[in-house]
């Protein structure tokens, strides 16, 4: 049998062998990036690098990527979704293409070496092509050179064989997936072509994809059109459950080994007999707990929250315990289960020990404070449905939703899934106008929030960059050395940052942190990059806190008088910076406010000299 942990490291071997340095996952948040809540794929962290900028570890790289997914929430409990993932990936920074990327996929799969599939039993499929981009007969043609049939090669439109971008904008391109045939196909493949007859058999379930090798191509610009890239790159993505459990023939993602501790754990905390009857709630406490643990134990610390990470966050928590009760899980449970995923992870993911007791605490909190509210809030939610029942329309009223989840806690989702359940509508449309009406935020406005392009490397985004840096620096010789990145969002219209310290900043104090940084704007200081060993960035006295991102070679950016050879800024990060400050023009600081217990934010413009 294939375990997880042997998948993770034969991928690894096998990339090394192939001359790609191997880089450590990034953080679940994502980093200056105001596109998305999570990392969902293993590019997002290196959307810098794929758009030109000179990644430390060279042109070749391979890694393991924590990803969160919750736009198929509805859909975890099946046997196949997952909200929490591994994405093995490996990437081409404008160095080999197509044909390398191909037969790297193609003898990892097969050669009794790696993983030694019977290549009879592949089945890949390619971009057909539109009128944004040509049918991809190259990637054919390599196919058949490396022996797949004419007859296993599907052409298929963009819906399909498409990647990215992430965002509205950005780097994309066609794709070249690779499905395996597991034989076990209900009723009769229908279709008069071998495509037709595949298509068949993927909505069948006969045929589980493994691979996706992405031949980013293209830049989607913000008015739509796709222009190609100067640096042609290779983005590869393989989910390590799914490989496993299909290439050990089993029928769902929650049987591998790696679930298995956690469904049995799950298993003897439940009711006599009620596991089974209710798998599909078994495996949503074990997919939503698993998330769970994964973003309390990520390096940014997020914790359960009404907006952004925080509430989907919150919402995976709860969603959890309410289908623990339909295993006639009653006391808190959380944390036990939790300490299972640390235990299964921790040795790969060294974040989760080190924030266990945050997980913890912060689990055992909010399952607290929600059971405190789950009964008083069901009950009131039962009186409703009884009244619905009897009304023409069979719809919960958009207030009752509105009243659920400000007095009692209940996501709106939550409340939908349980009007479904049985059988009933929800106005979940007249709820968030409520909501809006309230100057509240749900998951659906945090959503809202976060628009433009996943690669937005404009002139004032660059600009910004370089100034969150000023600030960062600024903001340690006003505050003091205690202050660092905790985290940090651009946007082309505004930086955010946020640092540790334990009092609101006075008007005082953001006055001089202002004025220090349009004076380190102003004096013209240069920006120079360099890129280190990482013990070497480490003992020069360049910042960085989310070390477990970092590899043996790091990006430095030092902001310095070349004069006088006084250095103000110097940090780890992958960029873009303008030259010189003076590009920036001007510095200005909009909002400071408190977003955690001893954590400040600080939100700031780039303005005209």
């Amino acid at each position: 049998m294939l375990l997880s942990n042997e998948l993770r490291s034969k991928y690894l071997a096998f990339f090394k062998e192939k001359g790609h340095a191997i880089i450590p996952s990034a953080s679940l948040i994502p980093e200056n990036d105001p596109t998305v809540l999570f990392t969902t794929a293993g590019m997002h962290p290196l959307v810098p690098f794929l758009m030109g900028e000179r990644h430390p570890q060279g042109k070749r790289l391979a890694d393991v990527q924590k990803c969160i997914r919750t736009g198929d929430i509805d859909s975890v409990g099946d046997a196949w979704h997952l909200t929490f993932f591994e994405m093995l990936g490996n990437w081409s920074l404008g160095d080999y293409f197509k044909k390398d990327a191909l037969a790297f996929s193609f003898e990892f799969l097969t050669s009794r070496k790696w993983l030694g599939l019977d290549q009879n039993r592949l089945h890949v499929s390619v971009f057909a092509g539109d009128k944004d981009a040509p049918k991809d007969t190259e990637a054919a043609v390599i196919w058949e050179s490396l022996g797949i049939p004419k007859e296993r090669i599907h052409f298929l439109p963009k819906s399909d064989n498409w990647w990215g971008p992430a965002g509205q904008t950005g780097p994309c391109g066609p794709d070249s997936e690779m499905f395996f045939d597991t034989q076990k196909q209900v009723g009769e493949l229908v279709g008069k072509t071998p495509t037709e007859k595949f298509s068949d058999g993927c909505s069948k379930g006969r045929f589980v994809e493994i691979w996706n090798d992405v031949f980013m191509q293209y830049n989607k610009t913000a008015h739509g059109l796709f222009e190609p890239l100067k640096q042609k790159n290779v983005d590869t993505g393989m989910g390590l459950e799914r490989t496993v459990a299909v290439l050990n023939g089993l029928s769902s993602v929650y049987d591998i080994d790696s679930f298995k501790p956690l469904m049995q754990k799950i298993k003897s905390l439940s009711g006599a007999g009620l596991f089974e009857k209710n798998l599909s709630s078994g495996r949503i406490v074990a997919d939503h707990m698993r998330s769970a643990v994964f973003i309390l134990g990520d390096s940014k610390g997020v914790g359960p929250s009404n907006t952004d990470q925080g509430y989907v966050l919150r919402r995976l928590i709860r969603r959890a315990i309410r289908h623990g009760k339909n295993l006639g899980i009653e006391k808190d449970f959380s944390v036990e289960v939790a300490k299972v995923v640390v235990g299964q992870f921790g040795s790969v993911y060294s974040e989760l020990g080190k924030n266990q007791s945050f997980i913890f605490s912060e689990l055992d909190k909010e399952e607290k404070k929600f059971r405190d509210t789950l009964g008083r809030g069901m009950t009131v939610l039962q009186k409703a449905l009884d009244s619905v029942k009897q009304s023409s329309d069979r719809t919960l009223d958009a207030k009752i939703v509105f009243d659920l989840y400000q007095s009692y806690g209940f996501p709106p989702e939550m409340t939908g899934e349980l009007c479904r359940e049985k059988g009933l509508e929800v106005d979940l449309d007249g709820f968030q106008k409520l909501l809006t009406e309230h100057q509240d935020l749900s998951r659906k406005g945090a959503e809202q929030k976060f628009k433009g392009g996943l690669a937005d490397h404009s002139e004032e985004t660059t600009k910004l960059h370089t100034a969150t840096h000023l600030l960062n620096a600024a903001l340690r010789k006003v505050l003091g050395p205690h202050v660092f990145q905790k985290g940090s969002n651009i946007t082309a219209e505004r930086l955010r940052f946020d640092f540790p310290n334990p009092q609101k900043v006075s008007e005082d104090q953001l006055k001089q942190v202002e004025a220090l940084v349009n004076r380190m704007i102003s004096e013209g200081l240069e920006v120079k990059m360099e890129i280190l060993p990482y013990e070497e960035a480490k003992k020069s006295g360049a910042m960085g806190v989310f070390e477990e991102k970092y590899g043996d070679h790091v990006k430095v950016y030092t902001v310095w008088n070349p004069k006088t050879k006084e250095v103000f800024s110097k940090e780890l990060c992958g960029g873009p910076h303008v030259t010189n400050t003076r590009e920036i023009g001007g510095f200005k600081i909009t909002k400071e406010e408190g977003v955690a217990a001893g954590i400040r934010r600080i939100k700031a413009i780039v303005v005209s000299p």
